[in-house]
């Protein structure tokens, strides 16, 4: 029989399963795992991986098909591995998780939709130097040694480049004084560095040096033995980077490749410049906001090996490295790093088992690491910033009684930042300018048509939004339902911040500049363009969302304030504390990192007294966490058990519920504690319901769970039902 590739077409639907076996060809019978293959499948034609060879198939030969084409370039075997493994641990199909790693550009259908670049690129040839440099240039025009000199000089260039039209650059081709031929050209991402990087590595503090001791003794030890698993548990300033940076130098010199992970786009620039200060173009991004010809390129830079570092947000975990040393998974306890499409993967989770695999040392680090990270990991402290400075003083200002979203003493202590030519941030934890509107008559409030949630006004855009499903509608005058004119706006988001300070300020010198995913909508680098402003700027106050609290090192900032910090507090999630601990203290390491003074932060809640917040004041990191740690012993929550969300949706809330009591049927042999069902809100005009399995034993439950959403999508009610599973659910 001729040789057999098992191929897993690439599909959505969580009813079909693969692999499907297909016969090669003599053209094709080289194929490898990873290959991409343009195959039949019912009917049509799709993009399938190979996922195996085999010598014969179980299939008679006259049944078996064979694939039409290759399809370029091939997704690297040890990728293929970790989308099964992905697709196994997150309850998902082996399809689904394949169509992470493919390359940049392809899909689900065969034809690539970006290709390498190429262009016309001149080069000098020994004819053409022999003709400069004997003498025999005579017989050049001063245009034609002009442009061989340049040549000469630079190197091949693009032919746009080389200040001659193309007529005479194939002239000098023809006498053979010079190369003309079309060469791929690299599209280079253009990354907006905040603020000033150098190539050199400082001096490094007591505390860093013994922070880098045991990971570089890790790097060292031989491939065989099990790789360190590491926690760099620093306070905010203390110089992880620069331990990042040290430990990355050191696996590029023992020929490795090294992955580096951030929690959001926003985070990718500036970790990038960082990087590429240091190793220079050995360092290669990957994220969504690049265009798809230069993720393209960047992907292919990784997999040929040029280069050797890949930075970015959590899709970078899938670059196609080989050879990795050194896996670093920056402010590991961002919810960002949680993937929220099917396979609902932990990039977290999935760094680390790559590094597992490749026998690579994994590098987690943060100043408010999660509990789970705590439990798990080797931790390494980071207790003092490395200039010197204390972490700075944090007031809690109480708001039960205010009616103004801006305490005295925070209206205060802003105007002593203006006055004093300083700087400031300001976290408001939601965008738009109100939360929502009501009818003051009626008490009728503005909810969106497809979600049960209510719209937030956005002033600037004249429109009342939903942030789930993107419903717009113009901002009433009058009351639907009963015609009064009485629309009162309820709470503050950083629309209504930025112009309340502004208005309170008053001070055209001293700008104030707001980031959110509003204003991160405007077009490649609008975050960075932010950023640099603020960081350029002499004085002024930058307001946001969680975003302004995320690794940003601004040296001149005297201030940080937290507006509404209890309000991640009001989820009904067992994360809640956790959050809320890492939201006030990532916010106040953003203040006195330089400068005259220690810088202040200024924490307004409904709820003053709540533990997480008393800890943040205090800096307390390791009481909070050892208080966390115990509660989640006590209750069994992560990390000492497994949680597994399933949601069932569908038109009518019937078949939601059924798909979701269906599902508990069939889970209910898996010694785990199963919740619910219990219904969801109304999202995108779906009802939905779920269920949650809280387990001691990870793989039994995981298992049993994939094994009954499977059973219901097969069903007659499955096909009218979406179903998900979510495991370690955010």
């Amino acid at each position: 029989m001729p040789p057999i590739a098992r191929v897993e077409p690439l599909t959505t639907t969580r009813a079909l399963r693969g692999p499907f076996d297909y016969r090669l060809p003599p053209a094709l019978a080289d194929v490898a795992v990873g290959t991409l293959l343009a195959v039949p499948f019912a009917g049509r034609e799709l993009l399938g991986v190979v996922v195996e060879r085999a010598a014969q198939s179980d299939v008679p030969d006259e049944r078996l098909a064979e694939p039409r084409a290759r399809v370029e370039p091939a997704i690297p075997a040890e990728l293929v591995e970790l989308a099964r493994w992905i697709a196994a641990e997150y309850c998902s199909t082996c399809s689904r998780a394949l169509q992470l790693v493919l390359p940049p550009g392809a899909g689900r259908g065969v034809a690539p939709r970006v290709r390498a670049r190429t262009a016309l690129v001149a080069e000098v040839s020994a004819q053409g130097r022999a003709a400069l440099a004997d003498g025999a240039s005579e017989r050049l025009t001063a245009r034609q040694r002009d442009v061989l000199a340049r040549l000469a000089a630079d190197g091949p260039l693009p032919a746009t480049e080389t200040g001659a039209d193309h007529g005479g650059l194939r002239r000098l081709a023809a006498r053979g004084l010079l190369l003309l031929e079309p060469r791929a050209q690299r599209r280079r991402p253009l990354v907006q560095a905040v603020g000033a990087r150098s190539p050199h590595a400082p001096a490094l503090t007591d505390e860093q040096r013994a922070a880098l001791e045991p990971i570089l003794a890790a790097l060292a030890a031989p491939a065989a033995d099990a790789p360190a698993r590491f926690l760099l548990h620093g306070v905010t300033g203390s110089g992880k980077t620069e331990v990042y940076l040290q430990a990355a130098e050191a696996a590029l010199a023992a020929g490795r490749s090294v992955l580096v992970l951030v929690p959001e786009i926003a985070l990718a620039p500036q970790t990038v410049a960082r990087f590429q200060a240091r190793f220079g173009d050995t360092v290669a991004v990957l994220h969504s906001q690049l265009g798809q010809g230069e993720r393209y390129d960047e992907w292919l830079r990784l997999a040929s090996g040029e280069a050797r570092i890949a930075v970015g947000p959590r899709s970078a975990v899938f670059a196609p490295l080989g050879a990795l040393g050194l896996v670093i998974v920056d402010e590991e306890h961002e919810s960002a790093y949680k993937h929220e499409g099917d396979p609902r993967y932990d990039a977290r989770r999935v760094a680390a088992k790559r590094a597992a695999v490749a026998g690579a040392v994994l590098l987690a680090g943060s100043a408010t690491p999660r509990p789970e990270s705590v439990h798990a990991l080797a931790r390494i402290r980071l207790r003092r910033r490395v200039d010197g400075r204390p972490l700075p003083p944090v007031e809690v200002l109480d708001m039960r009684d205010a009616r103004h979203p801006l305490h005295p003493v925070t209206r205060e202590a802003l105007g002593d930042v203006r006055r004093a030519g300083r700087k400031a941030i300001v976290l408001v934890n939601r965008r738009g300018w109100s939360n929502f509107l009501s009818c003051r008559h009626c008490g009728h409030v503005w909810e969106c048509p497809q979600c049960d949630v209510a719209l937030v006004l956005h002033q600037r855009e004249g429109a009342i939004a939903c942030h789930h499903c993107g419903h717009r509608e113009r901002i009433p005058t009058t009351c639907t339902q009963c015609g009064s004119a009485s629309v009162a706006r309820h709470g503050a988001g950083t629309e209504r911040i930025e112009t309340e300070l502004a208005e309170a300020l008053g001070d055209p010198d001293f700008p104030i500049l707001r980031l959110d995913a509003d204003t991160a909508r405007g077009g490649k680098g609008a975050v960075a363009r932010v950023l640099e402003r603020f960081d350029v700027a002499r004085a002024g106050v930058l307001v946001g969302t969680q975003m302004v609290a995320k690794g940003h090192d601004f040296p001149d900032v005297t201030l940080g304030v937290v507006l509404d910090a209890d309000q991640t507090l009001r989820f009904p999630d067992f994360r809640a504390e956790e959050r809320t601990f890492a939201l006030v203290a990532q916010l106040a390491g953003r203040a006195g990192r330089g400068g005259e003074g220690n810088g202040r932060v200024l924490v307004q809640t409904l709820s003053p007294d709540a533990p997480s917040i008393a800890a943040a004041a205090r800096h307390d990191a390791d009481g909070f966490l050892a208080g966390e740690l115990e509660r989640r012993r006590a209750l069994a929550y992560p990390p000492f058990a497994s949680l597994i969300r399933v949601t069932c949706s569908a038109e009518e809330a019937a078949d939601a519920a059924a798909a979701a009591e269906a599902v508990r049927e069939r889970i209910g042999a898996a010694d785990a504690l199963v919740l619910g069902p219990a219904p969801l809100f109304r999202l995108r005009g779906r009802e939905r319901s779920q269920l949650v399995v809280k387990a001691a034993r990870r793989r039994p439950a995981i298992a049993a769970v994939a094994g009954a959403v499977d059973a219901v999508a097969r069903s007659a009610l499955g096909r009218r039902v979406q179903l998900s599973a979510d495991v370690d659910p955010q």
